[in-house]
Parts: structure tokens; sequence; C-alpha cells
């Protein structure tokens, strides 16, 4: 593991790929390897021990390609396997969920506050955000909804739309998330639909989007370390565990320019 080995990001889609987008803007010159789970999304509805045997099993593909870091780059294998995976990789490379750099934020600017959260099942009712936030002590009201039409909307590409609109509005209207202060956007996949949020909140509450804390977080610990690529960049990869013609559109969309795909499947 050297500074001009790459970074290795996964989810379960095109989630984490707004994670991936927010890494290269703040740190252009490190090369990138996503893995895209596509045989076995979405994760927020699948047993701890599945996304627990999925994670592990990319987690061993990133570390063949010599990743200096994993980025779990989704709230459900964070929730589920942030634990497992760590000590699997152990010191081979450092682990990274999409969890701690949101708290930490949360702590930092909204202390006293009304505090909500959509994500998926699994993430929700795992109740990792509830109980690591009301660990901080700060007197913080915090309040998790269950969102699971969004992720499922996102990937078959609906959003930006009336579909996406109704269903968003139907969510944030529901009474569990009234008068919040701040609502963090608890999948990677909802970074796709923020600005439908902050339309419907006119401003009113802050969107919190993992995706860019993360990047932060990463690139404060790449500087600390030592680790920042200074040579020459290699090229970006992307693997996915099965070929779909939405995720390399959206792959397309989000670096604004032809990514070539490449087939991994988990399982022969």
């Amino acid at each position: 593991m050297t500074a001009s080995s790459p970074i290795g990001i996964f989810d379960s889609g095109i989630g984490g790929l707004t994670v991936a987008r927010a890494i290269k803007k703040v740190l252009p010159n490190e090369q990138l390897i996503y893995f895209g789970d596509t045989a076995h999304l979405p994760y927020g509805d699948k047993s701890t021990a599945s996304i627990q045997a999925y994670s592990v099993k990319i987690a061993d593909v990133l570390l063949k390609a010599n990743c200096k870091m994993i980025l779990i780059a989704c709230n459900s294998a964070s929730t589920a396997a942030f634990e497992l995976v760590k000590a699997y990789v152990a010191s081979r490379a450092t682990v990274f969920d999409v969890i701690e750099p949101v708290v930490e934020y949360v702590k930092d600017h909204h202390s006293g506050k009304k505090v909500g959260l959509i994500g998926t099942k699994q993430t929700v009712n795992s109740g990792v955000y509830r109980h690591k936030i009301e660990a901080l002590n700060k007197g913080i009201i915090f309040k998790a909804l269950a969102t699971p039409l969004l992720a499922p909307m996102v990937e078959e590409g609906f959003h930006n739309n009336d579909i996406s609109e109704v269903i968003i509005k139907t969510y944030l209207d529901d009474e569990e998330l009234e008068g919040v202060d701040a609502l963090i956007l608890g999948c990677t996949h909802y970074p796709l639909i923020k600005p439908q949020i902050d339309e419907i909140y006119q401003g009113k509450v802050e969107v919190i989007d993992s995706s860019e804390m993360v990047a932060e977080a990463t690139k404060a610990y790449l500087i600390d370390e030592g680790l920042i690529n200074k040579g020459e960049k290699a090229k970006d990869r992307f693997l996915v565990s099965d070929y779909t013609p939405s995720f390399e559109n959206t792959t397309k969309l989000f670096f604004g320019k032809e990514v070539n795909l490449e087939k991994y499947p988990l399982w022969e």
C-alpha cells in the first residue's frame, strides 16, 4: 500500500457514485476503483447476514486491487458490516463508513436541535444513527423515517420528475419529521434527489449530504497519513457484479465521460 495505491469504494448499486463523485471533486489525482453490487441491489431490504457476506467478498476484491482505503459507500452496509469488514481488512487498508463523518457534523453544527433522518429499513431499524447521535449527549432530538421507495426509484431513473416529487413530498410530510431543523440523507442514493428535497423545504431545513462529509474526511485522513497521490494517476475502474444499462448510463452521467464497466461476479 503506497500513496499511489487506489481508493476502493463499494455500494449495492449506483448510490455510492455520489460518494465517488464527491471524492473526485476534492481528490482529483486519486485513482478510484468502484464496485457496484448490482446483482444484489438494493441492500436495504436484505438480511444483515447477506449484507455482511456481500461486503466481505467485495472488500476482498478491493484488497486484491491493492486499495489503500476502502469506503463503504452504503448506509445499509455501513450499518450491518462496518465492524466485520474492518476486522477482515485489518492492517491491509483503512476502512471508512458513511455514518461517522455525518455524526461528527451533526455534533458540531446541530447540538440542541431536532434532527431527522430518512433511509432504508435496514438503516433505520438498526438504530445505529440514533445510538451514535444520542451518545453525543448534545441535547439533540432525533427522528428517523424509513423511506423504502426512494432507493429503487433512483435506481430505476425515476428522479427529478412528477412521480418522484409526489413520493418524496409524501415522506417528508410524515409527522415523524415534523419541525426538524436538519435532515440527514441516510442513503447514498438520496443526494440524487437532494434538489427536490431542498425545493420542498425552501431553505428552512438543512439537508445533510453524507457524500460530501465522507469526501472531506477521506481527504483529511490521506493528508494526515501522507498518502495523497502526487504521481501519475491511473485510470478509474468501475466493477459491477451484474451488468445493467441503467448503471452504465448513470455512471456516464456522473462522470461526464465514457465509462468502461467491468463485470466481476461475486459468485460464479
